[in-house]
């Protein structure tokens, strides 16, 4: 099964594509997607959307894990803002035919660190241990949306290897 997480961001939207065989963990591609910071702000989510769907024509995942939206009460704007990008990754979960799974994070981390409240330095420690990433090559965007998919294939009850 291949599995696409996403970590879906105003400034860099991550992503992670793992596949999944009878005990066997491999990534096919991951990384993160950086607009310009002063493109407009279609133009910035267009560009999630044509990489985005690249990656899912290329590799082809059966599911589609995406970050739960959290909100937080101090910040409404950038909470709708986000809601933009995370509607253009629902979008092409429709229009490739994969299943789109949300995931609240403290779900994820739970389920591969033990601990919900874990930082995300700490799920990024975990996930570079466990693929055997070298530290300069996994931002913390890249290793969220590894997490997400990692977490899902975890929960699916695969075994880590």
């Amino acid at each position: 099964m291949r599995i696409l997480g996403v970590d879906p961001g105003l400034r860099a939207t991550g992503f992670g594509l793992v596949e999944v065989k009878t005990g066997n963990l491999k990534i096919l591609d991951a990384g993160s997607i950086e607009p310009h910071p002063k493109a407009l702000f279609e133009d910035r989510i267009a560009k999630v959307h044509e990489l985005l769907s690249g990656i899912i024509s290329e590799h082809k995942p059966e599911v589609l894990v995406l970050e739960k939206l959290y909100a937080h009460y101090k910040h409404p704007t950038t909470a709708c803002l986000l809601g933009h990008v995370r509607g253009v990754i629902c979008l092409l979960a429709h229009e490739h035919k994969i299943e789109l799974i949300e995931q609240p994070v403290k779900r994820i981390r739970l389920a591969l660190v033990g601990n919900g409240n874990a930082t995300k330095e700490q799920v990024q420690m975990f996930v570079k241990r466990l693929l055997h990433i070298e530290n300069a090559k996994l931002t913390l965007d890249t290793s969220d949306a590894l997490a997400l998919a990692l977490g899902q294939a975890h929960m699916l009850k695969f075994q880590l290897v």
